[in-house]
């Protein structure tokens, strides 16, 4: 049994495989690396956080022994990480691997950063601190709100998309127009570089959204059991972080932030925490339907998930 990573007629093989929050994705890629020569890339945007390991459900030491994951723990969580970032550290460590003669599997539930991986991105300009300090100014004067109707006169397009309540996503609309003259919606249309690999796609959930559930409430009483309170703790002792910053914002981080700051109580928190990976998970979910050239997998009959992708990438 055999599996391609290059022809001369063709580009290199590399594998995705996608799924929800609590699919069995990285069960799943350790019996993939066991079989097949290849090296797994982490496509998750909550695993590049040192420090954040419990509460992201993070591969053990002794799963990374056995199937050690590219960019895993690549950032402090109070460093930035974009869709751009990924899509260039991801293609490095694809062209790596492609080197040794192996065939990268990339693993995770970060729809964004396939989608950028796989289409490239737009040429949106990238950040810059003084206009972002102006809109924060700006919103501190006169309130998100107002902000929100501006971003509607300039892009209703965009504005109809982001909810006033989120304010990163609004003051990047309109970081970008402040920047270059144009929408976000404008740049978002023009084409970024695909992706020059032979991608074999797939996807692996449970049968129903009610075994998701299940998975999902179990994970997170198992990830409290294991110490993710006091991991929290360890990061809110720092005093540098909060829930502005796209690490705290990782679901669980932030209603563990609201319990540590007295604005819930212990069975609330667990309760939001369970209510926003299911609300990930239906967003991971929405995104897959969608997605073309999918083979799917059922994470509840793992022998026939594995038979399936071995009988796609050996054909």
């Amino acid at each position: 049994m055999t599996i391609l990573t290059q022809t001369s007629n063709s580009a290199p093989t590399a594998l995705f495989l996608m799924g929800p929050t609590a699919s069995g994705k990285t069960g799943l890629a350790i019996e993939l690396s066991q079989r097949f020569p290849v090296d797994i890339i982490s496509v998750d945007s909550a695993l590049i956080y040192r420090g954040m390991d419990v509460g992201t459900a993070k591969p053990s030491r002794e799963e990374l022994a056995l199937a050690p994951h590219r960019l895993i723990d690549i950032r402090d969580p109070s460093q930035p990480y974009s869709a751009a970032d990924f899509r260039s550290d991801a293609l490095r460590e694809m062209a790596e691997i492609v080197r040794k003669g192996r065939i990268p599997l990339l693993v995770g539930g970060t729809m964004l950063y396939f989608k950028a991986l796989l289409e490239g991105l737009s040429p949106l300009p990238p950040a810059d601190s003084e206009i972002r300090a102006e809109i924060e100014r700006q919103a501190s004067e006169e309130g998100w709100e107002a902000l929100h109707r501006r971003l509607e006169q300039i892009d209703p397009v965009s504005a109809a998309r982001i909810h006033q309540n989120d304010p990163q996503r609004l003051s990047r609309a309109l970081e970008v127009f402040m920047i270059s003259g144009k929408t976000l919606t404008e740049l978002t249309k023009i084409a970024g570089e695909s992706l020059p690999y032979n991608v074999h796609q797939f996807a692996i959930a449970p049968a129903s959204r009610e075994l998701l559930h299940q998975r999902i409430e179990f994970r997170f009483q198992q990830m409290l059991s294991a110490g993710f309170e006091q991991e929290a703790r360890t990061l809110f002792a720092r005093g540098d972080l909060n829930t502005d910053m796209p690490s705290i914002r990782c679901v669980g981080y932030r209603q563990m932030w609201s319990y540590l700051n007295g604005e819930t109580d212990y069975d609330e928190m667990v309760y939001r925490g369970i209510c926003a990976t299911r609300q990930l998970a239906k967003r991971q979910m929405t995104w897959l339907r969608g997605w073309p050239n999918i083979t799917w997998l059922d994470s509840d009959r793992p022998h026939e998930a594995l038979s399936s992708v071995i009988q796609v990438i050996s054909a």
